[in-house]
């Protein structure tokens, strides 16, 4: 805090302020000792001292970098980044020979120092259920790099230099010693996550060869504790795969293991309400990432390029071709090149397929329960009632089919309200109690029966891919912050992400905006590449250069984000501009 003094030229009250003095650097000390000294000179002084700090730190066998210091008490939290030398740290090279296994290893090592970190200022970005390739911990070619959080601690807006030394000079190296090093590791537990991960990474790999586009293990624990506790349902029914759906593969570490194969194509999954159907298809959506051993999900995994998709009312669209699904409007405006500030539910969800499809989905996941039901079906008496050339709306029921045959794109829909499905399913799985049974020939029997209904479409149009003007992104210093899972701040503009389930941590949000800046700072999003096309070319760089794809200076947390919320959070960014199709 500053001094007072009083004195001649004093403010209203006798008084006047004049700065502390800087508090002289130890020289040559950039060292344990010297930066507890350091804090204890610093002790209290007023808190803007602590920028001193600044820079880098040496302590036996680890680094620390101090990165950004907070000016005041109640700015955002200072951050630090740990590096501990592959000799002092020595976990096993087959522990992170690969990216997927070094992922595996920093996923376990970043829950280790949260553990440790309970009841410290300091503070790590540990994520979830999800393991997710994050900023806050790497696996470098041996070397493990933690990057933290710590709300500096002051008395009023003075230094609290004795709590900071405790933080940073004995917590801090405690937790080095107790979860970043292979001598003090779980070591059976460590190996184990890590085999784990690569067993789940490559199972999903394997389904496109085997005609897949999901698999659930027989045993999986599918449902959740609530909808805020993502961590499995004690005393769940296990998962149980029909007989005539239950496969057998190999994977390197558990071996030989079954469970139910969701073939290519139409999947319909019904039952009554409450019997599990939405349940197993969250599983599928979320089967994109690999998950925490004991998670129950471990095996159920999707086809990387699978998205969810629902209706979302009030979301812009801009210039999207939604012709397929909406042949004309009232309006006479143009359905093949359709903008709109607030979309209905059936126009949100046809842009969010057509969007999906743009970005390269070959899965997508419907859920009757958060889809526009005038999109999904029209049935006899409908038709009946309502002239086709008086209802602009194409059901999917009729679109669905041609999406599988003309574009390779398969969909797993949950229905339990339509039996016009069964008629375009290729395969009908029902859910009774959570426990699940083929019904496929009991279907067909039924679809055999003429319900009178008349398919309305026999095509899906080719995609027509649109290229984004760059101009329209903000990139000049925006500020970059995630809301949860819902929302992102890019400069002036929030994005809604609400409508977008597959997010699962925040990390990916913030990822999206860095990304999203990066992409055109170094011209990947030029004005000239399709969507696709800067997609394809920032899914090369993530491979290249990991994490520094995303962005290379940010010291705050975030995580590597898929390509398909890349490219929703870009279409539902209201200052978005699309220069043309190509």
């Amino acid at each position: 805090m500053a001094q007072r003094t009083a004195g001649p030229g004093a403010g209203r009250h006798g008084e006047r302020y004049r700065r502390d003095r800087a508090p002289r650097e130890p020289r040559g000390r950039r060292d344990e000792q010297g930066l507890r000294q350091q804090l204890r000179t610093l002790h209290g002084c007023g808190y803007g001292r602590y920028r001193t700090l600044g820079g880098r730190w040496s302590f036996g066998g680890f680094t620390l970098e101090i990165r950004r210091v907070q000016p005041d008490p109640f700015a955002p939290a200072s951050r630090c980044e740990v590096r501990v030398d592959p000799a002092v740290a020595a976990f096993p090279e087959q522990l992170w020979s690969t990216p997927v296994r070094a992922r595996g290893l920093a996923g376990y090592l970043v829950r280790a120092a949260h553990r440790h970190l309970r009841d410290s200022r300091l503070r790590v970005d540990a994520g979830g259920q999800e393991v997710l390739d994050r900023s806050a911990c790497q696996v470098l070619d041996g070397e493990v790099v933690l990057r933290l959080g710590i709300d500096l601690p002051g008395r009023g807006r003075t230094i609290d230099g004795r709590a900071a030394e405790r933080a940073l000079c004995d917590e801090l190296p405690e937790v080095v010693e107790a979860a970043l090093r292979w001598a003090t590791a779980d070591q059976q537990r460590v190996e184990e996550f890590v085999d784990s991960i690569e067993d789940t990474h490559t199972l999903r790999r394997m389904l496109p060869g085997l005609g897949l586009v999901a698999f659930v293990a027989d045993g999986a624990v599918l449902p959740r504790r609530s909808g805020v506790d993502e961590r499995p349902l004690p005393d769940a029914v296990p998962f149980t795969s029909p007989e005539s759906m239950r496969i057998e593969v190999e994977l390197p570490h558990r071996g030989r293991i079954t469970g139910m194969g969701v073939p290519e194509g139409v999947t319909l999954i019904v039952g009554g309400g409450f019997h599990g159907k939405s349940t197993l298809l969250r599983a599928l959506e979320f089967g994109v990432y690999d998950h925490v051993p004991g998670d129950g999900r471990e095996l159920v995994v999707s086809r990387a390029d699978t998205v969810k998709i629902r209706a979302e009312d009030g979301r812009r669209v801009h210039r999207v071709d939604v012709s397929p699904f909406v042949s004309h409007l009232p309006t006479g405006a143009d359905t093949s090149d359709f903008s709109t500030d607030n979309a209905s539910g059936s126009t949100s969800q046809a842009a969010a397929i057509a969007e999906a499809v743009e970005a390269g989905a070959k899965v997508l996941l419907v859920d009757e329960d958060t889809a526009a039901t005038n999109l999904m079906i029209r049935d006899a008496r409908m038709q009946a009632l309502v002239a086709k050339d008086r209802e602009p709306l194409t059901p999917f029921v009729d679109l669905v089919r041609p999406l599988a045959a003309e574009h390779g794109v398969s969909t797993v829909l949950v229905m339990g309200g339509s039996g016009d499905y069964i008629d375009v399913a290729d395969q009908v799985l029902m859910l009774d109690a959570y426990r699940a049974r083929d019904v496929t020939d009991r279907a067909r029997q039924l679809a055999a029966e003429p319900t009178g209904r008349r398919s309305e479409a026999q095509r899906f149009p080719p995609i027509r891919h649109r290229v984004v003007d760059p101009r329209s992104i903000p990139t000049d210093r925006p500020k970059v912050r995630a809301r949860g899972v819902d929302a992102l701040t890019l400069g002036e503009s929030t994005v809604q992400l609400r409508g977008v389930e597959q997010l699962v941590d925040p990390a990916q949000v913030t990822g999206i905006g860095l990304a999203l800046v990066t992409c055109v700072r170094r011209g990947l999003l030029d004005g000239t590449r399709t969507l696709a096309e800067v997609l394809d070319a920032f899914a090369t760089e993530v491979d290249k250069r990991g994490i520094a794809a995303v962005d290379e200076q940010y010291a705050g947390d975030f995580a590597v984000p898929r390509r398909f919320e890349l490219a929703a959070a870009l279409n539902r960014l209201r200052v978005l501009r699309v220069a043309r199709f190509r």
